[in-house]
């Protein structure tokens, strides 16, 4: 069986063939490492339509209800929210691990039609934002008589 390797289009080391300018950027690109325990938050979302509104169903677990935030502007819906976490193990007197995490996480879409904001409701229950979104109502277009 052949031996694979992956290809780097940021490895200076076919330019250089003594690899010192490769060895200047080495984990430069790489992304930050994610600690054990750290949650990972993403928004995860399902989107329905009927005939007069649009139902939102988004997964942001272990997030209070305060630290949700929901904007809409035209057809255009944001949602962002925010998390602390906070964790601390004791043995007798001496602290032994101290851990903190807080993140902020969002997510914008675009809907077909602009939402009714004065009638638009949000709940929030189970780790799960339920955001009811009304059409507006269809503006008929005028035809203007020209003199």
């Amino acid at each position: 069986m052949a031996n694979l390797s992956r290809y780097d289009p940021l490895n200076l080391a076919r330019i250089d063939p003594f690899g010192d300018i490769d060895d200047l950027f080495k984990g430069f690109f790489v992304r930050p490492a994610l600690f054990e325990g750290q949650p990972q938050m993403q928004i995860k979302m399902d989107v329905k339509e009927n005939d007069n509104a649009y139902t939102v169903h988004a997964d942001i677990p272990g997030v209070k209800k305060e630290d949700i935030h929901v904007s809409i502007e035209g057809n255009q819906v944001s949602i962002s929210a925010e998390t602390r976490m906070e964790k601390e193990e004791k043995e007798g007197e001496k602290v032994l691990r101290s851990e903190r995490y807080s993140g902020k996480v969002s997510r914008s879409f675009t809907l077909a039609h602009d939402v009714d904001e004065t009638k638009a409701q949000a709940k929030y229950n189970d780790g799960v934002l339920e955001l009811t979104l009304p059409k507006k109502a269809a503006t008929s277009a005028r035809k203007l008589a020209i003199q």
